[in-house]
């Protein structure tokens, strides 16, 4: 594909995921990066050998671009919303980091903008592309392991200090918003992509090491039904000591049962199904990396083709906006129920 052809990208905000999207972008020969925004200086972002644009205010970027058609927002979780309604005014298609928003009701005004000015809407739940989670859909969705009687989520991560440092957003209720939005909504995204959606929510909360570092709680435990039949829980915690433990995912239908383990839900522990041989399965793409502490799988590169492809009409979108706007929605309900003494 010609230069002329190829779908021009701004990325707004150069933090790391911010800087991944970047990278990804340059490295696609199907698209170009044109320009980059960050309120802090290049300097200061270790940007100084940066070829593309720089701006440091959103609206400049957009009025100086219109050649841009796509836009990925890697700014705060608190910004989200209102730096997407930016791009869509301007009539680009965006990309939105997890979570989409902060609140269902901005989730709202993100898709009525969306249709309003015939743009799309992409979200970015990249454990969507890793093997084990596209083999679980399967599974399911087939009824190969039969109805579903339970399903169990565990997260268990280290967020410490080296994390949640100082004059940092990471923390704050109004631009972090919680550990569920920014740590867990991935596998949030995953329990709802497969299993559908969820209701009877009960919940337990607690702040064990965090209270000089975040507004919000760090753990917590919570049973709820699914709309499709069975039960399950998410039980999650951000004040595990020195690294990451796991984040797992237990199922138990009436054909058999599967575990899937490891500290990025990267391995199959258990398959245990009736007249059922487990698949080969690819390779999981590494944890991002951020020095001292690890995240979810690196598939932001899959983001950018699925992307890519829609607009083109090659596929179709991985995690569209209503699907964004769901997960937020399960965990603004889990949250209605989180008790002031935990929110400081």
């Amino acid at each position: 594909m010609d230069k002329k052809t190829k779908i021009k990208f701004a990325v707004i905000g150069q933090g790391h995921i911010g800087k991944r999207h970047a990278e990804m972008i340059r490295r696609n020969d199907d698209c170009e990066l044109v320009a980059v925004c960050d309120t802090l200086s290049k300097e200061k972002l270790g940007l100084d050998k940066l070829e593309e644009k720089f701006y440091s205010n959103i609206q400049d970027l957009l009025k100086a671009h219109p050649d841009v058609e796509v836009v990925n927002v890697c700014t705060p979780n608190g910004l989200h919303s209102e730096h997407a309604l930016a791009v869509l005014e301007h009539n680009k298609h965006v990309v939105v980091e997890k979570p989409m928003a902060l609140s269902k009701s901005d989730c709202e005004k993100i898709i009525y903008s969306a249709l309003h000015h015939h743009k799309t809407v992409f979200c970015v739940m990249q454990n969507r592309y890793s093997p084990p989670s596209v083999w679980l859909k399967e599974v399911v969705e087939k009824k190969i392991i039969g109805d579903i009687y339970m399903v169990q989520l565990n997260c268990y991560w280290n967020r410490d200090e080296r994390y949640y440092k100082a004059d940092n957003w990471k923390g704050t209720k109004d631009l972090d918003g919680g550990t569920l939005f920014t740590q867990f909504s991935h596998w949030i995204d995953i329990m709802y992509w497969i299993f559908g959606d969820i209701k009877n929510i009960q919940a337990k909360f607690a702040d064990f090491n965090h209270q000089k570092t975040t507004a919000f709680e760090d753990s917590g435990f919570v049973s709820f039904d699914f709309v499709t039949g069975g039960m399950g829980c998410i039980n999650y915690s951000t004040a595990v000591w020195d690294k990451n433990l796991e984040s797992s995912l237990t199922i138990i239908g009436s054909k058999g049962s599967v575990k899937v383990g490891g500290q990025y839900m990267d391995q199959i522990e258990v398959c245990n199904i009736k007249d059922y041989e487990m698949p080969k399965l690819g390779e999981t793409n590494p944890a991002n990396d951020y020095g001292a502490y690890k995240g979810s799988a690196n598939n932001h590169h899959s983001v950018i083709e699925n992307v890519i492809n829609t607009l083109h009409g090659k596929n179709k979108i991985s995690t569209n906006a209503l699907e964004g706007l769901k997960v937020v929605d399960i965990i603004e309900r889990i949250y209605a129920l989180r008790p002031l003494s935990v929110l400081k």
